[in-house]
């Protein structure tokens, strides 16, 4: 079944599905597949509050409505144990973490707890007393960790999208290995209050989805200030007209560890990259090479100790026996080392952000290549280490970062690239990779579903508004200038939910008229443009009757504002519903 976010809200708006009717097929399909995903799967009873708490509401009521999710198992849930995959360690939380707690209130449904390397220490899949989650096209495979149960619960079609963590890369090396998308958002614009913590100065919770539409609207949720967490940090996201500049590692700093194959995948990337119009100019990747490089070699291992040090001072055989051989290296850690380090890192970010303002962001593989579990379980540092070769450094610079697909290997494993750029830098980030994306032409996770065209959710802010047009003010046509020289920027190119009629108006300037109807309506091409607020009031002003202001359905069952007309005015005016575009319509002459 497409679990994706606009085909869900369609099907609950047109009455083909109900939340409980979904949770029902949700734990049919968790039933069918693979145990070791989960830590924790809720019963018919645990989920029935969260199904009853929509009764009464609808999908305009609320974002997320009916959605169902995943979650990581070091994220609380209330009244559901966290284990961080260590059954000694577990505990139940009395209340959500934040940003659950956000999701659920915007409609979304809980369905579990996933596995994960334990303590969120690993980029593989395979350090977990519960069992590994192999990789969703081939058991022989990682899926890739620490979020493995996460991707895995999305990529096979379990659940909507999964919360995951990344401290090293744990929300983008899964994401590459099952063919999703994997945002890890910049430090601080997803709350971590109810995260156990890996590394808490670096912590991010992650996002896995089918598409960056889907990731976007999470995002928009997700995202708010929380001022119990002292990392939290209040960006105001939005998109920014690109460079069409696109770097990438000089050839000689690009690692494939032999893969010969991830390498026709990268130059793949590359390719789309170029048939898009986008420039691609190689950077100099040694400082994030070398920044890459503290993070396991560095004092910020004492931070994973010093979350674990109870535990491994009074029960050290509770911990993976990897695991534990990573985090008590962090023991030895001084002040002094500390500081030595963060001077490093300083030099390296100051040469790092200096590389940034010249492109739009950095596109390098995800990871290098892929191992079998086997592989894996003989040399597991090293190997981890290979993994997390273009993901250390992310967090330590405080970079933004969103993994996309792109193609697969012979062997039917998927790979993808990771566009990166500075911190707030999220909602431009997602734009890249989701006009990347759809330019692949592959079917999203492990199904056939297709990815659609990139849909970002749509929310104004205190100092901007959105607009949508579908005339004259669409890019290219006459009147968009009107919008460019008030400060406007184009969010997305996109349809109507096809429930409109549209006419042409006669005057001293043919203007096109909206109509929403009953029945008989057709998707009409139109545009979202985010504007100054105090730009808007000098455009609104032109407007003339019988247009006005209203609610538009956009496609996805979201609404944004925009011009729609008085049907009782349209007199004799030629309908065009047909041509299903003012630019056809013009065109057509």
């Amino acid at each position: 079944m497409d679990f994706s976010i606009p085909t869900l809200r369609k099907q609950y708006a047109d009455g083909a599905l109900t939340p409980g009717a979904v949770v029902e097929q949700v734990l049919a399909l968790i039933k069918a597949e693979d145990p070791k995903i989960w830590i924790h799967v809720l019963s018919h009873e645990e989920l029935a509050p969260y199904v009853d708490a929509l009764a009464g509401k609808s999908v305009d009521d609320l974002p997320l409505y009916g959605i169902p999710f995943a979650i990581k198992d070091n994220i609380d849930l209330v009244g559901v144990p966290t284990t961080a995959a260590c059954p000694e360690f577990s505990f139940i939380p009395e209340k959500s973490a934040f940003v659950v707690a956000r999701l659920i209130a915007a409609g979304a449904i809980p369905i579990g707890k996933t596995n994960l390397d334990q303590f969120a220490t690993g980029l593989v899949g395979t350090r977990s007393p519960y069992g590994i989650p192999s990789n969703s096209f081939d058991p022989r495979y990682i899926s890739g960790g620490s979020s493995s149960g996460s991707a895995v619960s999305v990529a096979k079609g379990l659940v909507s999208f999964s919360l995951g963590t990344d401290t090293a890369g744990s929300g983008r090396v899964p994401a590459s290995l099952n063919n999703l998308v994997g945002l890890k958002p910049s430090r601080g614009l997803l709350s971590t209050t109810g995260l156990l913590p890996a590394c808490r100065s670096l912590d991010c919770i992650s996002i896995f989805t089918l598409s960056c539409s889907d990731a976007s609207t999470v995002l928009s949720v997700a995202g708010a200030f929380d001022a119990e967490d002292p990392y939290s940090v209040d960006y105001e996201l939005s998109i920014a007209e690109p460079k069409r500049v696109i770097g990438i590692p000089q050839a000689d700093q690009l690692e494939y560890f032999g893969d010969q194959e991830t390498e026709a995948i990268f130059l793949k990337a590359v390719d789309i990259l170029r048939e898009l119009d986008y420039e691609v100019v190689e950077i100099d990747f040694a400082p994030f090479q070398e920044a890459a490089r503290l993070l396991y070699h560095g004092p910020w291992l004492a931070e994973r100790y010093l979350v674990l040090q109870d535990l491994i001072e009074k029960t050290p055989e509770h911990l993976h026996p990897v695991t534990r051989e990573i985090v008590c290296q962090g023991g030895n850690s001084t002040a002094v080392d500390f500081f030595r380090a963060e001077y490093q890192l300083k030099a390296f970010k100051r040469t790092a952000d200096e590389i940034l303002t010249t492109v739009d962001a950095v596109m390098t593989p995800t990871c290098g290549t892929v191992y079998t579990i086997e592989q894996l379980l003989k040399d597991p540092i090293q190997l981890n280490t290979n993994l997390g070769f273009y993901t250390n450094f992310m967090n330590l610079l405080d970079l933004s970062a969103i993994a996309a697909p792109v193609g697969f290997r012979s062997d039917r494993i998927p790979h993808g690239v990771t566009f990166f750029s500075f911190a707030g830098e999220d909602a431009n980030l997602l734009a890249l990779a989701g006009e990347f994306h759809a330019k692949t032409g592959l079917s999203m996770g492990a199904g056939k579903v297709p990815v659609p065209a990139y849909t970002p959710a749509i929310a104004d802010s205190e100092d901007t508004g959105t607009l949508v047009v579908c005339g004259a003010h669409l890019s290219g046509m006459p009147l968009n200038y009107q919008l460019t020289e008030r400060g406007g920027v184009l969010l997305e190119a996109t349809e109507t939910e096809p429930v409109y009629r549209m006419y042409a108006l006669d005057g001293k300037v043919k203007r096109p008229a909206l109509v929403r109807v009953p029945s008989g309506g057709a998707a009409i091409e139109v545009e979202v443009w985010q504007l100054p607020l105090e730009t808007i009031g000098s455009f609104l002003a032109g407007i003339g009757e019988p247009l006005g202001l209203g609610k538009v359905f956009l496609s996805g069952g979201r609404q944004s504002m925009g011009f729609i007309a008085e049907a009782h005015a349209l007199g004799d005016a030629e309908e065009i519903t047909e041509l299903k575009s003012w630019r056809n319509y013009i065109a057509r002459g």
